[in-house]
């Protein structure tokens, strides 16, 4: 998932149900679309800040919806997301009601940019500190490498989307790669997409962190290969090695950064 601003625009969505009505009532909706994501989304608001959001896909992918509802139910008391307010299955569709993390998203111009690193490294250590073992979500090399080759011989890998430096490579190539060169893996609880546009950021401090869907156990530097290349995209190269000196590593490891750039190529 790269880690460019997020473009947002109108769309229509489909009507809600019934059952989410009186959790929404006296709230304006606002239909928007985020990113790549392919759910519908209305952003309901109160004195033009949004309070909720609500999420909708077709039954057959609400798989998805439910992963990610799951995974901010467990960090809740551990890290600082959204609530879950609703999950429903509906009209053929699964609808995720979440509450909304205050602030703006750490792409957003206006912030301060050494506030945002020091702010994401201290989220993200605090992040990687949970217990791993208390995790119930593998997002292991294992898994991911599996996940990964499903998605290439489904044919929904965007290779317009790559990196410049793997822009002459085949999915094929790259997940040969690394299969054939996977690092053993320091276990940490991780965000699993940790990229400015999905942390938040109030009052000079990180309040949370949303799209958690591939929130679980995996390798630290998932995160922190993500957060650098979001960091160099979004606020300029000269502020990654202060970044890593935030989190606490004066030496990164470029060849295990390097290789989770790759393997999020797939995703």
């Amino acid at each position: 998932m790269k880690a460019s601003v997020r473009p947002v625009v109108r769309v229509k969505v489909p009507a809600i149900p019934l059952s989410l009505e009186s959790l929404v009532a006296g709230l304006l909706p606002e239909p928007i679309s985020i990113g790549e994501s392919s759910a519908d989304v209305l952003s309901y608001q109160r004195d033009g800040r949004p309070v909720m959001y609500l999420k909708s896909v077709r039954a057959r992918d609400g798989e998805a919806l439910h992963a990610d509802a799951a995974r901010i139910i467990w960090l809740e008391g551990r890290a600082p997301a959204p609530r879950v307010l609703a999950l429903a299955e509906e009209s053929e569709r699964t609808w995720l009601l979440t509450s909304a993390i205050p602030g703006v998203n750490g792409a957003d111009g206006r912030l301060d940019p050494r506030m945002v690193i020091e702010e994401l490294a201290a989220g993200l250590r605090s992040l990687h500190a949970l217990p791993a073992a208390g995790s119930p979500f593998d997002m292991s090399l294992a898994t991911r490498l599996l996940v990964a080759r499903e998605r290439m011989l489904a044919g929904v890998v965007d290779v317009d989307d790559f990196d410049d430096e793997n822009r002459d490579r085949s999915p094929v190539s790259l997940l040969d790669e690394l299969e054939r060169s996977k690092p053993e893996e320091d276990l940490v609880v991780t965000h699993g997409d940790a990229c400015l546009p999905n942390v938040m950021f109030e009052s000079d401090r990180l309040s949370g962190f949303v799209d958690c869907g591939a929130v679980g156990v995996a390798d630290r530097h998932q995160d922190l290969a993500l957060a650098a290349r979001s960091i160099e995209s979004n606020l300029g190269a000269r502020w990654v090695a202060p970044f890593f000196e935030a989190y606490g590593m004066l030496r990164p490891d470029s060849e295990r950064l390097r290789y989770f750039r790759m393997l999020d190529e797939f995703f």
